[in-house]
């Protein structure tokens, strides 16, 4: 008999092998001129610098709360006759936190790589450019809906807790939410970086489409 709940993780793995195949494609296009590899290898290397440290900080963040959740809820362990259910809570926990990461990561590389190829492909026409640029978007929103759905389904697999879903739930949104304001602001710093210095070192007139 069918389980209608098996339904996530079959969706979880169509959404992953879609992801899957569109980084694939991204990464096979021509990366452009030796100028254009430059530039995105400096852009990959910022990136991925600003992410090591970005997570090593939510890290500490992740490893307090969690423990505070294993401790606290659903109930103090101390007046839990059931303290299985506190440590399963904790446990998903961390497992949303840690897909949450990885897909924070998934995302941050594929755009290092489709940036540069999508305007290498501009060269010939926007419908050279953009499947590129469409594909390597969707890498993200298929790793987030992918990996979501996959934890939510393997955690109730395991669990068969309701309560460890939210968990799981709790963990990936924190550790999303950190890592939105954080990249906002370094996606900010770096789009004041470039205009200061296309107007002061390259004299780019306000509003130049250069």
């Amino acid at each position: 008999m069918f389980e209608p709940w098996l339904i996530a993780p079959i969706a979880a793995l169509i959404s992953i092998l879609a992801g899957l195949y569109f980084y694939h494609y991204v990464n096979k296009q021509d990366p452009g001129t030796e100028r254009m590899k430059e530039i995105s290898g400096a852009i990959k290397e910022g990136s991925r610098a600003f992410l090591k440290r970005e997570y090593t900080m939510l890290a500490i963040f992740v490893v307090v709360v969690g423990t505070l959740v294993g401790i606290f809820l659903p109930s103090p362990v101390w007046t839990n006759a059931e303290p299985i259910q506190n440590l399963s809570l904790a446990l998903a926990y961390f497992f949303g936190a840690f897909l949450s990461a990885l897909a924070g990561y998934v995302g941050m590389d594929i755009a290092t790589k489709a940036n540069a190829r999508a305007a290498y492909a501009a060269r010939g026409g926007l419908n050279k450019a953009f499947p590129i640029g469409f594909r390597g978007g969707a890498v993200m929103g298929l790793a987030v809906v992918g990996f979501s759905l996959l934890g939510i389904s393997a955690v109730y697999f395991v669990t068969r807790d309701p309560g460890a879903v939210l968990g799981f739930s709790f963990g990936a949104s924190a550790l999303a939410l950190f890592a939105k304001a954080g990249g906002g602001i370094y996606t900010k710093t770096a789009d004041v970086s470039a205009d200061l210095v296309g107007k002061v070192e390259l004299g780019i007139p306000e509003d130049d489409p250069r």
